[in-house]
């Protein structure tokens, strides 16, 4: 497939979703323009508000960066991050290449700049990025959970054939071929756009050296919110594509995950075994709470909006 090469004139446009998070998107801003301070290639940022109801707007468009241009748009009327990104998307005439970031991820510096020659060197149209988890409170063990559990990105492109969207870089030509993001699921949206632009025949990658650093949850609560999450996306994901990953009551199934390290204590062994135990039950009940909740009228023909 024929691709544009990285260089200094390659348009690029940085996507970053918010929901009522004012610190999380002045982070990450903060981070894009130091980043990209004396970079080969600086990314336009597009802030996506989706519907906050806390100082979140106010704080982007008050930002006042240095190195890069920002805009900020609003998506309100679906409640999606991934609705928010088609939004990004959309309103990004000119992008050549989509860097997306989550609110309160932080970037190395020449991240967008690294990605793109990595893409271009390996002949790559979807990159996943190196993702770091940082605790930056106390210890505790949700924290130091997460942290083990952590971001494999590697393995995530290699097994199961996508990357999280807090730390992704599409052509948009992919975009123009595949369409964009399922907007109709609350989790599971990046596996099934990944799965997607593999089906296509588009080439997958893993960039170590664009690092993104994303802090930990570091709450019980936080932990067990985002896997009853992950358990309704796994459900939405057979209702909506039942050729691709099965029809409910059982729930998909993939490739398991390298997650056990030499160096753990026996205390956290048998403490993150416990806490894996309880995010499996975690999941089991939002995959329950979803496979009982009635279909949304159209839901079952909607797909993922094309470009």
């Amino acid at each position: 497939m024929d691709r544009t090469p990285a260089d200094a004139d390659t348009d690029v446009a940085a996507i970053v979703p918010v929901y009522n998070d004012p610190e999380g998107v002045e982070r990450t801003l903060r981070s894009l323009d130091t980043a990209h301070a004396d970079a080969s290639v600086v990314p336009d940022v597009t802030v996506v508000d989706n519907g906050s109801t806390d100082d979140t707007r106010r704080v982007a468009e008050a930002f006042e960066p240095t190195h890069v241009d920002v805009q900020v748009r609003s998506e309100t009327a679906v409640q999606s991050s991934y609705a928010a990104r088609n939004a990004g998307i959309r309103a990004s005439d000119d992008a050549e290449v989509f860097a997306f970031v989550d609110a309160d991820v932080e970037v190395a510096d020449e991240y967008v700049g690294t990605a793109l020659a990595h893409a271009s060197r390996h002949d790559q149209d979807y990159v996943g990025c190196h993702v770091d988890l940082s605790i930056e409170g106390a210890p505790t063990l949700a924290a130091r959970y997460n942290a083990h559990t952590g971001f494999p990105i590697r393995q995530y492109v290699e097994r199961h054939r996508y990357a999280p969207t807090c730390s992704l870089v599409v052509r948009r030509e992919v975009f123009e071929d595949v369409g964009l993001f399922d907007p109709r699921l609350v989790s599971g949206g990046d596996l099934e756009f990944g799965n997607r632009v593999d089906a296509a025949g588009y080439e997958l990658g893993y960039c170590a050296d664009a690092v993104a650093t994303h802090p930990v949850r570091d709450s019980l609560r936080s932990l067990y919110g985002k896997n009853v999450r992950v358990g309704r996306g796994h459900c939405q994901l057979q209702r909506y594509y039942p050729e691709r990953y099965g029809e409910p009551p059982v729930p998909p199934r993939h490739e398991p995950l390298d997650t056990e390290a030499a160096d753990l204590s026996l205390g956290d062994r048998l403490a993150f075994g416990s806490l894996s135990t309880a995010m499996t039950a975690a999941r089991a009940s939002g995959y329950a709470r979803e496979l009982l909740a009635p279909t949304e009228t159209g839901a079952e023909v909607d797909g993922p909006p094309s470009f």
